[in-house]
């Protein structure tokens, strides 16, 4: 990573650890989220349109991999996960359902949750797909390196059309962790296969 990044990167992400410390919010890694929040998540997802809508059943199955939730007093005011794709018996995690309550946006609280599931997730295969300017930037701060389709095997391009995440290159981009960069060649050839 561009070390003027990796700077940038920990003075944001020390100061929003103060504003959470400041502010009394905790920094959470769970597999386990009561149903009810689940089901206020799932339709948060539905309502916002920049959300990929997830079911409390789809949430559920994330789980399995693990979120990262920002809480005070009980109450989730932040949550991104990791949703598991399995492509030919290999795992793609994916960044996932991240949101902020409003009265925190602003914050780099996105990013402090971006950094956590990304560090979570430093040997395995993850991908991040969105459409916001600021996820692409808070992206690249944490080392994730842009890519296009046809940098990926025609394999996880089909795969990723299947369960819906295939998107308009113009509207959404593509960001993989250096693990992920640093075996796509090799990747792409096992999908192949």
């Amino acid at each position: 990573m561009n070390s003027i990044l990796n700077i940038e990167k920990d003075t944001i992400v020390n100061q929003t650890r103060s504003f959470c410390v400041e502010e009394g919010l905790e920094i959470v890694f769970t597999h386990e989220i009561s149903k009810t929040q689940l089901q206020i998540i799932s339709e948060r997802t539905k309502k916002l349109p920049a959300m990929y809508h997830a079911s409390v059943g789809m949430l559920y199955d994330r789980l399995k991999n693990g979120c990262c939730l920002l809480m005070k007093d009980e109450e989730i005011y932040a949550h991104i996960f990791a949703h598991r794709h399995t492509i030919q018996n290999h795992s793609v995690y994916e960044r996932s359902s991240l949101w902020v309550h409003k009265r925190y946006r602003n914050n780099n609280l996105g990013l402090l949750l971006m950094d956590c599931l990304t560090k979570r997730f430093t040997k395995e295969f993850l991908i991040s797909i969105a459409q916001e300017p600021t996820v692409h930037h808070n992206n690249e701060l944490l080392g994730m390196q842009y890519i296009t389709l046809k940098d990926l095997s025609p394999v996880l391009v089909e795969t990723l059309e299947e369960i819906g995440k295939l998107r308009d290159e113009h509207m959404y981009k593509y960001y993989v962790n250096p693990y992920f960069e640093s075996k796509i060649n090799k990747f792409n050839k096992i999908l192949i296969k």
